[in-house]
């Protein structure tokens, strides 16, 4: 006979335990809990039954394993958490004794936690850090756009700026950005690093308010979380390029608020010993090249497509190919004996390729799109932004005082190629004929025009983004579902789809003539015969020998068969289709079923949208079609 179990001992009783009891078990405050919680990346979790993980109790709560509650049993942070209460409590009794030397020692022994453990605890490699920093990064962001108050200290906003603009400037040397879109809630950025993906969104600059139902304890925790991850990340990035961490700050700048152009990135001294002790180099005809470089030759031979040769200019890579005499496999010169394996595979030279036939590839130079050029931004344009963009591939810019100091180009600065402005063309009548040339050899762009050069990977035409010009519509480039609506399509094809809405009336007149003509004949009656009867054989033959005593000639006479029959056929379709899924949603259980069914509301909702979308679009080349007509 085996074992009696007991009620609440084994099974779901005993594998999960409600937030009360993981409470009284850590003898610690709700705060301090979800804190512990937030830290230690542990959340609750839904039982397969409620009422058996509760021992017989239906009441709502919230569920957490057993195990992670043991886990947070023996947490470091949890003892300095208690030592903390102690501490507010003896210093309370002696500020309330007037104990002023005691509660002076106190403080200076006040207990403080760190975080360094839970970092490696919860990410035991850096690509996983770096995997996960784009909630991070959007938080970083965020905390440094927001206002001090009660809640929010100006050493926390300070700590976040100053992250933040590490970052940039990290993104910036290593030309990482990828993708950029201008959004309503913000700007989001895309980046590549160490391989990674990371995206983050950054507010525009606006005065932000934090609203009152927002629990800004939880955000805080969070923050203080990755502030240690970030500081981790950003230390092993800058090592890793060889740049002295964190960067050096120039106050006098700072407060003439240059913004991340404060910051001076700085090479350590051991970098260059650094980086030749850990990879090899070679060197051929007086130039360096290591493995590094070969890594990065073949990682942008990669990202390299064949649409990028006519519209970004090509460049080689700056180092030549290391020992090309080792690099170069020989053929073979012996005779192969063919009629022992005719079907082996047989190896060439230009099966095989070697850093010299990689390297002669055509590079691609997104990454330093604006290298050759160098830009002014105007005072209402927003210059953090286009600062940012425009650093990071390879660009020069330059602002005017008024948009902070340390601007590295002057207005009057003749290699100046492009001119960021928003604002609406306006004569000048008292402008020197300096500024009109210097206004002719410059190009006027809208910021637009930025963003959609970098989702393009190429130098797009100035003229549509031209001052004061409608810009074309600004589409996300992190990839939309499918078939979802694309303003670009009908943009290219708008003489091909009036020719086609031309056809169709033509048709359509030619259609309606045909139909009077058939309707005068004697003929018509036979032929609706036929159409009626285009499934059934016997009705089919009656229907031919009406026809033909009518007058009507064969070929006819089978055209209107075939029309009718396509007509039955796409009628059935839709019928065959919902009968097909009917049945299958008869076999699925019912979360599968309800899952479908959000689905294909999703699909359909999206079609909706999709097709009034598009009747609007239909409607507005319509009006400036007859406008441009009437004109």
């Amino acid at each position: 006979m085996g074992r009696l179990k007991q009620k609440g001992k084994a099974g779901a009783a005993k594998a999960y335990m409600t937030r009360s009891t993981a409470i009284k078990k850590l003898q610690c405050s709700l705060a301090d809990f979800r804190r512990l919680c937030i830290l230690k990346g542990i959340f609750p979790r839904e039982p397969r039954s409620r009422k058996k993980a509760n021992k017989g109790s239906s009441a709502p709560t919230n569920f957490y394993y057993a195990k992670d509650i043991a886990y947070l049993a023996h947490e470091p942070v949890l003892r300095k958490l208690r030592d903390h209460k102690a501490f507010a409590k003896k210093l309370a009794r002696a500020l309330g004794r007037g104990e002023w030397s005691s509660a002076k020692s106190l403080e200076e022994n006040k207990p403080v936690y760190r975080l360094d453990h839970i970092i490696k605890e919860r990410y035991p490699t850096f690509v996983d850090a770096v995997r996960d920093i784009d909630d991070a990064l959007c938080m970083i962001f965020l905390f440094a756009s927001l206002p001090v108050d009660s809640k929010v200290s100006s050493t926390l906003t300070e700590n976040c700026a100053r992250l933040a603009a590490e970052w940039q400037l990290y993104v910036m040397h290593a030309h990482g950005l990828r993708k950029v879109f201008l959004s309503i809630k913000g700007v989001y950025y895309q980046a590549e690093v160490f391989d990674q993906t990371i995206t983050w969104l950054v507010p525009y600059q606006f005065t932000q308010t934090i609203p009152p139902d927002v629990d800004v304890r939880v955000m805080l925790t969070f923050l203080e979380l990755y502030q240690t991850l970030l500081g981790f990340v950003f230390f092993k990035l800058y090592t890793d390029a060889g740049l002295v961490y964190p960067p050096p700050l120039d106050t006098a700048k700072d407060d003439g608020a240059a913004g991340v152009g404060a910051f001076s990135l700085q090479e350590t001294k051991d970098s260059r010993s650094a980086t030749t002790a850990k990879s090899k180099v070679v060197e051929v005809d007086g130039k360096r090249v290591s493995s590094k470089d070969v890594r990065q030759t073949i990682k942008t031979i990669t990202t390299a497509g064949p649409s990028d040769g006519p519209d970004v200019d090509m460049h080689a890579i700056d180092s030549s190919v290391a020992n090309e005499e080792d690099e170069e496999f020989v053929e073979d010169t012996a005779e192969e004996d063919t009629d022992d394996a005719p079907s082996a595979p047989t190896f060439t030279t230009a099966t095989l390729p070697t850093l010299k036939t990689l390297s002669a590839l055509p590079q691609s130079t997104s990454s330093k799109l604006f290298a050759s050029y160098t830009f002014w931004i105007s005072r209402e344009t927003s210059r953090p932004i286009f600062e940012f963009i425009v650093r990071a591939f390879g660009g020069r810019i330059g602002w005017p005082a008024t948009s902070g100091s340390g601007s590295p180009v002057d207005e009057a600065d003749d290699t100046i190629t492009h001119v960021i402005i928003d604002r609406p063309v306006v004569q000048r009548t008292n402008e020197s004929e300096e500024e009109r040339e210097r206004r002719r050899r410059r190009k006027h762009v809208q910021p637009q025009w930025i963003v959609d050069c970098v989702n393009a990977g190429k130098i797009l035409l100035e003229d549509l983004y031209a001052q004061g010009k409608t810009l074309p519509p600004h589409l996300s480039p992190f990839g939309e579902h499918k078939d979802a609506y694309d303003p670009t399509v009908g943009i290219a094809g708008t003489e091909e789809d009036e020719e086609m809405e031309d056809e169709e009336i033509i048709e359509g007149e030619d259609d309606e003539d045909e139909e009077e003509e058939e309707a005068a004949r004697p003929g018509k009656a036979a032929l609706n015969a036929a159409a009626a009867a285009a499934e059934d054989a016997t009705a089919l033959r009656a229907a031919e020998l009406a026809a033909e005593a009518a007058g009507v000639d064969f070929g006819t006479f089978e055209k209107e068969t075939k029309k009718a029959h396509k007509k039955a056929k796409s009628a059935q379709a839709p019928k065959d289709d919902e009968a097909e899924q009917d049945m299958n949603k008869m076999m699925m259980s019912n979360k599968q079923r309800k899952l479908y069914e959000r689905m294909k509301y999703g699909e359909k909702k999206r079609a909706t949208e999709r097709q009034e979308l598009e009747q609007k679009k239909r409607a507005i080349e319509k009006e400036k079609k007859r406008r441009s007509k009437a004109s």
